[in-house]
């Protein structure tokens, strides 16, 4: 029995887990978000990771292996680092067994991985660059209209008219909604309009894949948000995808379940090799 420590350090959160692996059995111990707002991402993580030890009633001494991902790399008492589209896969199967894609939604771009039963990445595509498909894009303008982030998905669902925006630029993106204000188009019809346009592009992300054999579990920072969610089956139903996309109460994690998950892999890889060696 191991304990691996899992950190994924995002543009806009942080989510630190704790597990204890032995074999193909696994539980976890602890996990917690943080957001990074103005803070130093790297001091909030080493924050968050004495944190998780604390709830845990554990020292540092006992985690066998501490994996990074996201923006991890530079966390000075990591053990390893694993590219993001890989833990993400793997915590999207340990999240959802019966998920071959995980769709990364989180605050800079959206992303489309196609794993295998074990979590092994497959292939992979990507938005485009602009923001406009962003979390961080919809965290503005939550802010702009004055919306907390926990209304946006409530709101965004309660709209019955909504006005698409620019999916082009994210400039053009935020013009659009100054003048829907202005015209006093509501807050809740603005959101979906903005959900409508993000689930647009994610649709037809998911469409360039092929045929899914299985589930598309939704990762990152937006899969919590009920009104994208939504959104994203009228726009799927709308392309003629057919293979189905769910979210999961801790989604939000799947990045550093899975760094976790390979970290206990390698540590027990490299416990091995040295066995070996030794002999």
């Amino acid at each position: 029995m191991v304990v691996t420590a899992g950190i994924d350090i995002g543009t806009g959160m942080i989510k630190t887990v704790l597990f204890e692996v032995e074999g193909d059995e696994s539980r976890w111990l602890a996990r917690r978000t943080d957001r990074v707002r103005s803070r130093d991402p790297l001091e909030l993580a080493a924050e968050a990771y004495n944190q998780v030890l604390e709830e845990a009633s554990l020292k540092p001494a006992d985690v066998a292996y501490v994996a990074t991902t996201g923006e991890g790399e530079s966390l000075a008492f990591h053990t390893g680092h694993f590219y993001s589209m890989t833990t993400h896969g793997r915590g999207a199967i340990y999240l959802d067994p019966e998920a071959r894609a995980a769709l990364d939604v989180g605050a800079l771009h959206g992303r489309a991985i196609r794993i295998d039963q074990r979590g092994k990445v497959l292939s992979y595509k990507m938005t485009s660059q602009c923001a406009s498909g962003s979390g961080r894009f919809l965290e503005n303008i939550a802010r702009y209209l004055g919306i907390a982030q926990d209304e946006i998905g409530g709101l965004s669902r309660a709209g019955d008219n909504p006005e698409k925006v620019s999916g082009i630029c994210a400039v053009l993106a935020e013009t659009d909604v100054i003048n829907m204000v202005s015209r006093g188009i509501t807050s809740a019809n603005i959101l979906r309009g903005i959900h409508s346009s993000m689930a647009d592009r994610l649709a037809k992300l998911l469409k360039t894949m092929g045929s899914i054999d299985g589930v598309v579990l939704m990762t990152g920072g937006l899969a919590l948000d009920e009104g994208l969610v939504a959104a994203l089956q009228e726009a799927m139903a709308k392309e003629k995808v057919t293979f189905p996309v769910r979210s999961h109460p801790q989604s939000i994690y799947a990045g550093a379940i899975g760094a976790a998950l390979w970290g206990a892999f390698r540590h027990e890889k490299l416990k091995r090799l040295g066995e070996l060696a030794a002999a």
